[in-house]
């Protein structure tokens, strides 16, 4: 690695969060955290700080000897001043005279020790950093310093590759102990640049943000190289190759086994990874045995398990069952075997596998948003790294599994899965067709606020791509009347999340005429996208959901946009109403066709909803046929009130959280005798 520290970034970063009320020392730090964040060789999401200690002045225009410290959970790559916390450090260095320190009286001294009580929690490292005296300190899990450590004789090795300027400790769970011990050998090493917490990771010292920066990339340097001048091959292929498996057939089966594993009390996302670094991994003869070793830093475990869950060579919906069952089952022996140490005191959390190996294939990292099954994959590609490059001088060791469930289950570590209560979507998949404007759009909306990942479908490219980044989903354009685009679509769906769960079959098009006279041209371009679109749509959601349920999934919900026409047809409005009514016979062949699959269908009756579809025009005409003004038209029903697109949309989410509905025609008119279903 280079040293990337330039002084005119420096300068500029000093300006930069001057501006934002940073301090130099603050704003060097900052810099530098940013420079250490930009390679995931160092850290990945969230992992790593940094400190600087400096003095800032109170309320009353004292100074205070000040620690900032990075807050927990931040990601280095783009930290701002806000990703800081600013603590009293005199305060905190009484603690270094104590003998004993619980976890819970050291996050209530972080407290008190705040200078800004709205500030985040600090890291879980912060004594760490507040008992060394440097005044810059950067913590990395640096990829060749755990490939080096991560050894059955990781101390011996350590302190043969970086020499008697590093301090090599042995692995201790981070917090008030390790401090203790890092404080203890600093006094007695006092000129030394970094240390190396076996199996953890690396602390790096200097007197200025550049020194310590520096000080970081030698000694990964200094790893890498003795890395690379060890290395020997790795991964010895299997006699006889696994043989690769349709991702688009598994990823449904592996989604629905997991769904399954959680009770259905929270959906999951899956996001696949594949390349030669991870099929070489997966294709090892050892496979089992380095793939079950544990993570290769500690705090990893808290998002992907101390193991991954692997996939047998050949499998159908009952073996991808079977293997997610297996895995629960050994994960809740887990539990329940090291939570007799705390007297049974910790709340096992989901037992799921959240890291899926599948030889020949790649890996899904499974979690309950996109966000998160990202970045699941994300440690597990990380792990693969430093797993093959700790092979490749040695074996693989990390810490014990009495380890791996103190830092999983550890409350400091804990506090960052703690969100506040889920919304009712949360890791479910929907789609809505016709979802660049209008109902579409709304549904769209209110899909993202109940927690869904959603897929926008729309024939309008420029209205796709704006919906979908507004709600940060997946946008495709696509002609819902073209079945080749409409299948191509559902697979793009399976290789982004996984699966599917909600469909909302939305698009529409409103085609007038007499219906003796009518062209049959006209006839059948409304049949073509007022039914037979609705149909291939709910016939590739069907294929996925299906698979779904084969693994023990609930299979899905299907809704589809019907209009009061289906019921109570308008004049000169048959090419419209006529493929309108056998969609809502095909809401109800839906329901008793593949309710057995676990498969909901139901349908939205709506009427005289401004929209792409009942447009301006339309409903000038519409109303001048009725000899109404357009707000009498609009407003023309039981209640008075004009139905919004909004209405439309809530009544598409209260069929998709109603378990025991099916076969439902909900209407959302304002009231309208004529147009009820009896």
């Amino acid at each position: 690695m280079t040293i990337k520290w330039l002084y005119e970034e420096e300068v500029s970063a000093i300006k930069m969060f001057g501006r934002q009320g940073a301090s130099a020392p603050l704003a060097q730090c900052i810099h530098a955290s940013r420079l250490i964040g930009a390679s995931k060789t160092l850290v990945v999401h969230g992992g790593g700080n940094t400190s600087v200690k400096t003095t800032t002045r109170d309320v009353l225009g004292r100074e205070v000897n000040t620690i900032y410290i990075k807050a927990s959970g931040h990601d280095l790559a783009g930290i701002n001043i806000d990703g800081f916390t600013a603590l009293d450090l005199d305060k905190l260095k009484e603690l270094e005279g104590l003998n004993r320190l619980s976890d819970d009286h050291m996050l209530a001294v972080f407290n008190q020790a705040k200078l800004d009580f709205r500030s985040p929690s600090p890291s879980v490292e912060t004594l760490m950093h507040v008992f060394l005296p440097a005044p810059y300190i950067f913590h990395t899990h640096a990829n060749s310093v755990l490939a080096v450590t991560n050894q059955p004789n990781g101390k011996t090795q350590a302190a043969k590759v970086f020499g008697p300027n590093v301090i090599v400790l042995p692995y201790a769970m981070s917090g008030f102990e390790l401090a203790k011990k890092a404080a203890i050998a600093a006094r007695k090493y006092p000129d030394v640049s970094a240390l190396v917490v076996i199996k953890h990771g690396v602390f790096t010292f200097g007197i200025s943000a550049k020194e310590a920066y520096g000080n970081m990339i030698r000694v990964v340097n200094f790893a890498k190289a003795s890395v690379k001048r060890s290395r020997k091959r790795v991964f010895v292929g299997r006699s006889q190759p696994f043989l690769p498996y349709s991702r688009q057939k598994l990823a449904p089966l592996l989604r629905g086994a997991l769904i399954s594993s959680t009770g259905e009390t929270s959906g999951v996302i899956l996001e696949f990874r594949t390349n030669q670094l991870i099929r070489k991994f997966l294709d090892g003869k050892d496979l089992t045995r380095y793939a079950n070793t544990g993570p290769v830093t500690p705090d990893h475990v808290i998002w992907t398990k101390p193991k991954p869950l692997i996939l047998p060579s050949e499998f159908d919906a009952i073996t991808v069952r079977r293997a997610v069952e297996k895995f629960t089952v050994a994960y809740k022996r887990y539990f329940t075997k090291n939570n007799q140490r705390f007297g049974n005191t910790k709340t096992m959390r989901e037992a799921s596998p959240r890291v899926v190996l599948v030889p020949g294939q790649g890996l899904y990292g499974a979690g309950d948003t996109a966000e998160n099954a990202s970045m699941i994959a994300d440690l597990a590609e990380n792990w693969i790294e430093v797993i093959t490059a700790a092979e490749s001088i040695g074996k693989f060791s990390s810490i014990s599994t009495r380890d791996m469930f103190d830092i999983e289950y550890w409350s400091p570590e804990s506090a960052k899965l703690e969100v506040a209560i889920s919304p009712p979507l949360k890791g479910r998949v929907a789609l809505i067709t016709g979802g660049g404007s209008g109902i579409g759009q709304a549904t769209a909306q209110i899909f993202r606020d109940a927690g869904a990942e959603v897929v926008v479908l729309d024939v309008n490219a420029n209205a796709t791509r704006s919906v979908a980044e507004k709600l940060d989903g997946l946008g495709l354009v696509v002609d819902v009347t073209d079945a080749i685009a409409v299948g191509q679509a559902f697979k793009r769906v399976i290789s982004s999340f996984g699966g599917l769960d909600i469909v909302v079959s939305n698009a529409g098009g409103a085609w007038q005429g007499e219906i003796g006279t009518v062209s049959e041209s006209v006839l059948r371009k409304s049949f073509e996208l007022n039914f037979f679109a609705h149909q291939t749509i709910a016939q590739n959601a069907v294929r996925v959901m299906r698979a779904q349920h084969s693994a023990g999934g609930s299979g899905g919900c299907i809704l589809f946009n019907t209009s009061k026409q289906a019921v109570n047809p308008g004049k000169n409005f048959g090419p419209y109403g006529l493929p309108k009514a056998a969609t809502l016979f095909l809401v109800r062949q839906y329901a008793l066709d593949h309710g057995k699959h676990g498969i909901r269908a139901s349908g939205v009756n709506a009427d005289r909803v401004r929209s792409g579809l009942l447009s301006d025009e339309m409903i000038a005409m519409r109303s001048k046929a009725r000899k109404l003004s357009e707000d009498e038209y609009l407003r023309g029903n039981l209640l008075g009130r004009e139905v919004t697109a909004n209405d439309v949309a809530k009544a598409f989410l209260d069929l998709a959280l109603s378990p025991s509905t099916t076969g439902a025609i909900l209407t959302v008119d304002g009231g309208n005798i004529e147009a009820a279903l009896r």
